[in-house]
């Protein structure tokens, strides 16, 4: 059986390859894809097949899909156009006859309101009526998303506009172990899995960042509009600026709490919790 991951090129993409590799799969069963492929060299290097594969090219996905049995859609980074770029990958799997695909989504992508739940939400819509088989995995946020901040908590503090909104991140690295079990296991086609570690507020991150370093971090909670101008002013892009923006915001509403019970059933332990990254991260 041979196993397709997409976006191999990025963070999540390459944490799958791995974790095919590290669960026994043959390297000539794995495929990785990705638009620039001497990123993957190495990987060509140890046995994995490497092909090309843009989200914009359809005749690339033909190519790049034929022969695989399963495929791990990690969703793309381009904001506006990933509906788009994901049914092209669905349409594609189902042209090459894929068993089944495993599709990376976001919390509560069915009913929250904020923008990347609004284009996971119609992905997951187009997968739904393309008669593939398929599982959605609702990853939590990256526990890495606030962890890589550090440095810029531990001088400015961290801002927000999440209230006490609970926010169920999780191990970047534990999500591709989760992806990849998924993906190679049986029982799980039909199946809407919420992959979401033990969830805090940026309160409590705030003071686990004080408690783990020494420093006095504070967490300040802004108005959306107000966290966007910060997020501009520190030189992210307008399109991400809003998103997250709009995410926190909808972070206050519950919009991305999950239980921690489907990635715990997956990975067969507990998930890692805020204060372990924290304290692993410092």
């Amino acid at each position: 059986m041979k196993y397709a991951v997409t976006g191999a090129t990025g963070h999540l993409g390459r944490l799958a390859v791995e974790a095919l590799l590290e669960r026994g799969v043959a390297p000539a069963d794995v495929v990785a894809l990705g638009r620039d492929t001497a990123k993957l060299d190495d990987l060509a290097d140890r046995g994995v097949q490497v092909r090309r594969a843009d989200y914009d090219d359809r005749a690339s996905l033909d190519a790049a899909l034929a022969g695989v049995d399963r495929v791990l859609l990690v969703s793309g980074t381009e904001f506006g156009r990933r509906v788009e770029q994901h049914t092209a990958v669905i349409e594609a799997a189902r042209a090459a006859g894929v068993a089944l695909l495993v599709y990376t989504s976001s919390p509560n992508a069915d009913t929250a309101s904020y923008t990347i739940a609004q284009e996971h939400r119609g992905t997951e819509q187009a997968l739904a009526a393309s008669g593939l088989p398929h599982v959605v995995l609702r990853n939590g946020w990256y526990l890495e998303n606030y962890t890589a901040q550090l440095p810029v908590y531990l001088e400015h503090g961290i801002v927000g506009a999440a209230g006490d909104g609970r926010i169920a991140a999780a191990a970047r690295p534990e999500l591709a172990e989760a992806a990849t079990v998924v993906l190679i296991g049986e029982g799980y086609a039909g199946q809407v899995l919420d992959l979401g570690g033990p969830a805090f507020t940026l309160t409590e991150l705030a003071a686990e960042v004080s408690a783990a370093s020494g420093r006095d971090v504070t967490y300040t909670d802004l108005p959306e509009a107000q966290l966007v101008e910060v997020l501009l002013g520190a030189g992210v892009p307008e399109p991400m600026a809003k998103a997250l923006g709009d995410s926190d915001a909808d972070a206050a509403r519950g919009a991305l709490y999950l239980e921690p019970t489907d990635l715990e059933k997956v990975l067969g332990r507990p998930a890692t919790t805020m204060p372990e990254a924290v304290r692993a991260a410092l």
